[in-house]
């Protein structure tokens, strides 16, 4: 696999890349909150993406339907979380690695569609450093291989701040997904990268994604230990 270099672009934005290891969702959810409310406060903050890994837990999105669980909620059960984010039920785990932009999308375009297409475009880049086929399915967001939806997104956006954003399947457990009905799509299966790179592990793709998201989304990526 190639762990290309973070690309230097001309006269690009500054964005902070806060590469974690493995962090409890309602601590990132909380992180995600205070920078976005700093970034509605003082808009010329620069840009941010965080990469992580959680625990086991699902998430619901503001509408998300109780109906795609296949366990009761009002038990004492898996962790669960209603957002703020778009889209239906997910999981999240170790080896799936998961990206949260806080954007100023006035900085980069004020299109809703556009901001999820360029996730997608991400995603799809990574998949071909990584030696795959990647594909878009018509009225859907994410990203598959062979049918299989690897990559996942859901996004939040106030006053054109971003926050929540993508899940890259690379080395889970993928059992956790039968508890649900992912994204709300009962008859598409979830992957994995490892289902066709056997070995990858999520340290060798966290360069890739930073790389990608740089060259996507035309900044210059800047490493910080806040």
């Amino acid at each position: 696999m190639i762990s290309p270099l973070i690309p230097q672009q001309l006269n690009a934005q500054p964005c902070l890349l806060l590469n974690w290891g493995q962090v409890p969702y309602s601590q990132a959810w909380e992180i995600q909150q205070k920078l976005v409310q700093e970034r509605r406060d003082k808009p010329d903050l620069p840009d941010v993406l965080i990469l992580l890994e959680h625990p086991p837990v699902y998430t619901l999105g503001l509408g998300a339907k109780l109906e795609f669980l296949k366990f009761d909620p009002s038990q004492t059960g898996p962790e669960l979380h209603r957002v703020e984010r778009g889209g239906e039920v997910t999981y999240h785990c170790p080896g799936q690695l998961v990206g949260y932009p806080i954007l100023n999308l006035r900085r980069h375009q004020q299109d809703l569609h556009w901001y999820l297409r360029q996730l997608e475009e991400v995603l799809l880049r990574v998949l071909e450093v990584c030696g795959l086929k990647g594909s878009r399915v018509p009225g859907m967001t994410g990203v598959w291989v062979d049918g299989c939806k690897v990559g996942a997104i859901g996004i939040k956006v106030s006053r054109w701040i971003t926050m929540h954003g993508f899940a890259l399947n690379v080395c889970p457990d993928l059992a956790g997904f039968g508890q649900i009905v992912p994204c709300g799509i009962p008859d598409r299966p979830v992957g994995s990268l490892e289902q066709f790179i056997p070995g990858i592990e999520v340290d060798r793709v966290r360069a890739i994604v930073a790389a990608e998201f740089a060259e996507v989304f035309g900044v210059e990526i800047v490493r910080s230990n806040v």
